[in-house]
C-alpha cells in the first residue's frame, strides 16, 4: 500500500455520494501523418467536448514518464494502487475474469491463439477468431492435454482469441520470459526461466507448447487459422488490499472482457452481469444497479482494440458512438464523473504507448476551467495538469466528500 493509500485509509469516510469512473480503454492517441490530428481531435464528440468545458481536465501518466503500461498496471493505477508495488501478471487477471477459482500455488497464464507459417507469427490474434471457435479449440486441447510431469493442466476459454492455462502442482514459479514477440513478422521467442527456481516451470510450459502443436497437427482444419499459442503473464494470485479496506467504498464493476472483471475482482469490486456486450447493455446494468453501490468502474473496450488493429478511422467512429451515450451517464447525476482511459493506444503505433492519457473530472465542487474540448491538446492546458493516475482516487474521494480533514 503506497503512502497516499495509507493516508486515505486513515481519513476516508462512508457517505451516500456516488463516483462513476468511465474508462475508454486505450483512449489516447498521437497525430496521424495523414491528418495531423489524433483520433480524439478527428472525432465529432460534442457531448464530451461540452462536458470537458464544465470539468477540470488534465493528462495522466499510468506508471512513469516514458513507460508503456500493460492493461493490468494501468488499471491498478486508476484504482489508486502503485503498479510497481503490485506487479500482477496477466494470467491471474484472465483467470479471475472468467471466474476460475485459483488456488494459492496455481501458476496462471494468459494465452492467445495466433497464426504462424512455421517460422514467423503472421497474426498475433489469429484473425480475432469468434469466441465459439475458441471454446471448441480449448475443449479439444483439454481432451488431449491434462497433465505434464505430474502437473495438472487446466485450459479454459476466454473471449475471442484469448484463453487461460492454469498449471496446478508443486514447485511452480512464475519468473519466466514470454514467447509473444509482440509484433507480426517475428518468430516466437523461447520461454526461459529468469532464475533457477523457475526452471521446472519453464520446462513444463515449453512441453505444453509442443503438445499444443501436436494436437494442432492432428486437427489442422479445426485449428485454422489459430495454429499457434502465445503465452504470457505467468503469475500467482497476489495478496492485495481491497477498495473497501482502503476507501470504504461499496464498489462495482461493469466490464464485458474477462481480464477487466478479473482486475476489478482482485481489488474487491462486485462484478455486475450484463445481458449483452454492447454499451447499451452496460448502461442498462448501471441504471439497474445504481442505488446499490457508491463507486462504479465502467469499462469500454473497443477503442483499444481498434487502436491495436491500426484502424484510425474505426477508432474515431468508436469515439463518436461513445459520445452519443455521454448524456445518459451525466443524467445519472453522479457526484463525481470521471472519463479517461487506462493508457494510450495510438492507431499509428498499433499498440499501447507511453503517451499521457486525457482525463476529465466533473463535480459541482470543481468549476470549469477554460478548455475548449476533450483531446490530448486541450487537456494539456487543463487545470489538473499532468499527474499520475494513482492520484485520481484521492481527487474523486475529496469531491465526493468522502475524506475527512487530515491533521489538527
Amino acid at each position: 500500500m503506497n503512502h497516499l493509500q495509507q493516508l486515505i485509509k486513515k481519513i476516508s469516510i462512508k457517505s451516500s455520494t456516488k463516483i462513476l469512473m468511465v474508462v475508454l480503454d486505450g483512449l489516447g492517441g498521437v497525430l496521424s501523418p495523414e491528418t495531423g490530428k489524433s483520433e480524439l481531435e478527428s472525432a465529432s464528440i460534442p457531448n464530451l467536448d461540452a462536458l470537458a468545458r464544465k470539468s477540470h481536465c488534465g493528462l495522466i501518466i499510468p506508471v512513469e514518464r516514458g513507460i508503456t503500461p500493460g492493461s493490468g498496471p494501468a488499471h491498478l493505477s486508476l484504482f489508486g494502487y502503485d503498479p510497481v508495488e503490485y506487479d500482477i501478471g496477466r494470467g491471474v487477471l484472465e483467470a479471475l475474469g472468467i471466474g476460475f477459482p485459483l488456488e494459492k500455488d496455481d501458476l496462471a497464464c494468459r494465452a492467445n491463439f495466433a497464426t504462424w507459417d512455421g517460422n514467423v507469427i503472421t497474426d498475433r490474434r489469429a484473425g480475432r477468431i469468434p469466441t465459439e471457435k475458441n471454446r471448441k479449440l480449448c475443449s479439444l486441447l483439454q481432451e488431449n492435454i491434462t497433465e505434464i510431469e505430474n502437473i495438472q493442466v487446466i485450459i479454459r476459454p476466454g473471449k475471442g482469441h484469448r484463453f487461460v492455462v492454469i498449471f496446478r502442482g508443486r514447485g511452480l514459479h512464475a519468473n519466466l520470459t514470454e514467447n509473444d514477440p509482440q509484433k507480426e513478422g517475428h518468430s516466437p521467442i523461447a520461454i526461459k526461466a529468469r532464475d533457477k527456481e523457475s526452471e521446472f516451470s519453464g520446462a513444463i510450459i515449453n512441453k505444453f507448447i509442443l503438445k499444443f502443436l501436436d494436437v494442432e497437427k492432428k486437427n489442422p482444419e479445426e485449428f485454422s487459422p489459430a495454429n499457434y499459442v502465445l503465452m504470457r503473464g505467468f503469475s500467482h494470485c497476489p495478496d492485495i488490499p481491497s477498495m473497501e479496506e482502503i476507501y470504504k467504498l461499496n464498489s462495482a464493476a461493469i466490464a464485458t472482457y474477462p481480464m477487466y472483471r478479473g482486475l476489478a475482482q482482485l481489488v474487491g469490486m462486485d462484478i455486475l452481469s450484463c445481458k449483452g456486450e454492447s454499451i447499451e447493455d452496460e448502461i442498462s446494468t448501471l441504471k439497474e444497479q445504481y442505488d446499490k453501490f457508491d463507486f462504479f468502474y465502467f469499462h469500454i473496450k473497443e477503442t483499444d482494440a481498434l487502436g491495436e488493429d491500426g484502424n484510425f478511422k474505426g477508432k474515431v467512429q468508436s469515439l463518436e458512438k461513445i459520445d452519443r451515450y455521454v448524456p445518459q451517464l451525466v443524467d445519472m447525476k453522479p457526484d463525481v464523473l470521471i472519463i479517461t482511459g487506462d493508457h494510450s493506444t495510438p492507431s499509428v503505433l498499433k499498440s499501447h504507448s507511453w503517451h499521457p492519457v486525457p482525463i476529465l473530472i466533473y463535480s459541482k465542487f470543481m468549476p470549469s476551467h477554460a478548455v475548449n474540448g476533450f483531446s490530448e491538446k486541450e487537456c494539456l492546458h487543463g487545470s489538473l495538469g499532468i499527474f499520475h493516475s494513482s492520484e485520481i482516487m484521492s481527487i474523486a474521494m475529496a469531491n465526493a466528500l468522502k475524506l475527512a480533514k487530515y491533521g489538527a
